[in-house]
């Protein structure tokens, strides 16, 4: 097993995490006993469990993650995802930058992610099912409401966490609520927490926008991916009063330089399943929609989308992170040069995780708040935790993204330092 995961941490995400967290180091002179504890995640669990289909001819077997990165802060918090290559590397990158994000808002968790090797569009409801309550009952120790919280990511939903809490709750013997978050809100889930990360990034263009002195007002928006975030996202920069000009799926996007209303585009894909198809606009690629002339960014889908490669021909002037690493190392060098503000995933898209964090809270106290608390207290979070964020941006005169992680790094670093080493 320690072969297996040698050979899986080195993934170019997990390299690219610690490359980053390394380069924030060196500017904080960080403390090299700290540093070197930080690199690598706390605990991490690689776990494979039988897998029948419904045509019950064979039985497969699946791979399983659980990867905890730091414990200092309290119980970690983080996805789990189901996808055809996740792996160790990819789950314990995500741990880390959890860390961080969490971190920077000041929530009580430390950083964690999971997965299941598997593509869960190839499966029925009943399948997905038993891969779910599988997956819950090899990692039903790693996790718990006072130790490691789930929550829905790339391939997983709210119904997912609805069979984890209840796989959990059967095998502890009474309901526990508290062991996911994103759950249904019949469960004790969120009222705001599906729309919660795409609104927690729009929310942060308000100020961005303020410190560059732009007007919002007809501002041209490009959101790629129309998922939850995505989505979301795309109507809360609507209700600002921006004009969304392009999104796009997994299929590809659609791009209209008048605007799109979103609201029929919402309709459109709850219909057809997805954007393509959608009349009154033109076709474009995902490559494509990145380089649209526009104010503002919004890569909502997937990592690595900014490269080296299109960060030159990239048009807008702020570009709020959704997705988790959607702009790699070198393409933000490129885009500080030409001036492009930038909010890094680990501040923009953390009104998710913040959001889980209130979900938690009322589950453990069986005390729920109405959804205009929610969102008040998401924006107050989210507002502070930017206004943060640009102060030591602008005093150590470094980069929003570099800014941010000095500020979620050195919160761990002093937790780490005043608990001490045991033994």
């Amino acid at each position: 097993m320690e072969s297996i995961t040698a050979l899986e941490l080195q993934s170019d995400m997990y390299r690219e995490a610690v490359a980053q967290f390394d380069r924030v180091a060196e500017v904080m002179h960080l403390d090299e006993n700290i540093r070197e504890r930080l690199r690598t995640p706390q605990r991490a669990l690689i776990v494979t469990f039988p897998f029948r289909r419904d045509e019950y001819s064979e039985v497969d077997t699946l791979f399983g993650y659980r990867v905890q990165h730091v414990l200092t802060m309290g119980p970690t918090k983080g996805g789990i995802r189901f996808a055809p290559d996740v792996g160790l590397g990819e789950v314990s990158a995500l741990a880390m930058l959890m860390t961080w994000k969490t971190a920077i808002v000041g929530l009580p968790f430390g950083g964690a992610k999971g997965g299941v090797r598997v593509d869960p569009l190839a499966l029925s409801r009943a399948e997905k099912q038993r891969v779910t309550r599988r997956y819950t009952v090899e990692v039903i120790n790693f996790i718990g409401p006072d130790r490691d919280i789930p929550a829905p990511d790339m391939g997983t939903d709210e119904q997912t966490m609805a069979w984890i809490m209840d796989t959990y709750s059967q095998h502890v013997g009474h309901a526990e609520p508290a062991v996911v978050t994103g759950k249904p809100p019949a469960l004790g889930g969120s009222v705001a927490r599906r729309e919660a990360t795409g609104r927690g990034v729009v929310s942060l263009i308000p100020p961005a926008a303020l410190h560059l002195s732009m007007d919002l007002q007809g501002a041209r928006v490009a959101v790629q991916g129309f998922g939850n975030v995505g989505r979301y996202a795309a109507i809360a920069a609507a209700e600002l009063g921006c004009s969304v000009v392009a999104v796009s799926d997994v299929k590809g996007g659609i791009y209209n330089p008048d605007g799109l209303e979103i609201g029929k585009v919402a309709k459109w894909v709850d219909t057809h399943g997805y954007l393509e198809g959608f009349p009154g606009a033109d076709p474009i690629s995902n490559e494509e929609l990145i380089t649209l002339p526009c104010e503002i960014l919004i890569p909502a889908a997937v990592a690595g989308v900014i490269h080296k490669d299109n960060a030159d021909q990239v048009q807008a002037k702020i570009i709020a992170e959704g997705a988790n690493g959607p702009t790699t190392m070198e393409a933000d060098a490129i885009l500080g040069e030409r001036g492009v503000f930038i909010i890094p995933d680990v501040l923009a898209n953390a009104g998710g995780v913040t959001v889980s964090y209130f979900e938690w809270v009322q589950d453990l106290q069986n005390y729920f708040w109405s959804e205009n608390e929610i969102v008040a207290r998401l924006r107050e979070i989210m507002g502070r935790a930017f206004d943060e964020v640009l102060a030591i941006s602008l005093k150590e005169k470094v980069d929003m993204r570099t800014a941010a992680m000095i500020k979620g790094v050195r919160r761990v670093a002093e937790a780490k330092l005043v608990r001490g080493v045991y033994p």
